[in-house]
C-alpha cells in the first residue's frame, strides 16, 4: 500500500509498521481487490499527467505571490496551543504537512452545504458551491472563498514541483493545488479533511 504515499498530494513515509499494517488491512476490508486496483490506477494516471503539463506550463502556473511559510513560521497560534486542541492527525497535518489516506477523511464525500472553516483559527476557507468530486480521495475544490483567504509557497519535496496551499491567516497547511480541475478556473484545490472544519450554511 506504499503507493498510496508516492502518488497523494503531499505525502509522508510511513514509519510504524504495525499502524500500516492496519491501513492496509482496512482499505482491503472497504474495497475489493479489483475495486482497490481502479482507485490507486486512476489517482496515479492523474498525477502523471499533472506533473507532465506543469513541468511544460510551470511559468504560467501559479497565480499568486509565493509565500514561504513553515512549521517554524507558524505564528498566529502557539504550536504547544495548538497540539492540545487538535487531534494527532489534525496536527499532523497542519503543522507537520503531513498526508491523511485517500478516502478516509470526514470531508471527501461530504455534500452538506456551507462553509469550510481553517480547523487552527476559524478562517473561512472554501464553499461547498465549489466543491466537487475529483474522485482523488481527498475533498477537492475548483476555488477559495476568496483569492487572499489562502496563500501558496512552492513545495519540491518527494523529487516533485507542486504548490502547497496554506491559510493565510494562520499558516495551517492544507494541500495543495493542481490544475486539472474543471470550470472555470481548471484549478483542483486537494484538501486534507483535517485541515478542515465544516460549518452549516
Amino acid at each position: 500500500m506504499l503507493i498510496f504515499y508516492l502518488i497523494g498530494t503531499h505525502l509522508t513515509p510511513r514509519v510504524n509498521e504495525e499502524a500500516h499494517m492496519d491501513e492496509t488491512t482496512n482499505m482491503e476490508q472497504q474495497y475489493n481487490r479489483t475495486d482497490l486496483v481502479k482507485k490507486i490506477t486512476s489517482i496515479y494516471l492523474q498525477q502523471i499527467r499533472y506533473l507532465v503539463h506543469f513541468s511544460a506550463n510551470f511559468k504560467g502556473y501559479h497565480r499568486r505571490s509565493l509565500t514561504m511559510t513553515s512549521e517554524e513560521q507558524f505564528t498566529s497560534l502557539s504550536k504547544e496551543e495548538l497540539r492540545h486542541r487538535l487531534t494527532p492527525e489534525q496536527y499532523n497535518v497542519c503543522i507537520r504537512k503531513g498526508t491523511e489516506r485517500p478516502f478516509s477523511g470526514e470531508y471527501y464525500d461530504h455534500k452538506v452545504p456551507g462553509i469550510y472553516k481553517c480547523v487552527c483559527c476559524g478562517n473561512d476557507l472554501f464553499s461547498s458551491d465549489t466543491k466537487f468530486d475529483s474522485g482523488t480521495g481527498w475533498p477537492s475544490f475548483w476555488a477559495p472563498i476568496k483569492d487572499e483567504t489562502i496563500k501558496e509557497q512552492m513545495d519540491n519535496s518527494l523529487f516533485m514541483r507542486r504548490l502547497e496551499v496554506m491559510c493565510s491567516k494562520c499558516g495551517s497547511h492544507l494541500g495543495h493545488v493542481f490544475n486539472d480541475g474543471p470550470k472555470p478556473t481548471g484549478l483542483r484545490y486537494c484538501i486534507n479533511s483535517a485541515s478542515l472544519r465544516h460549518v452549516r450554511a
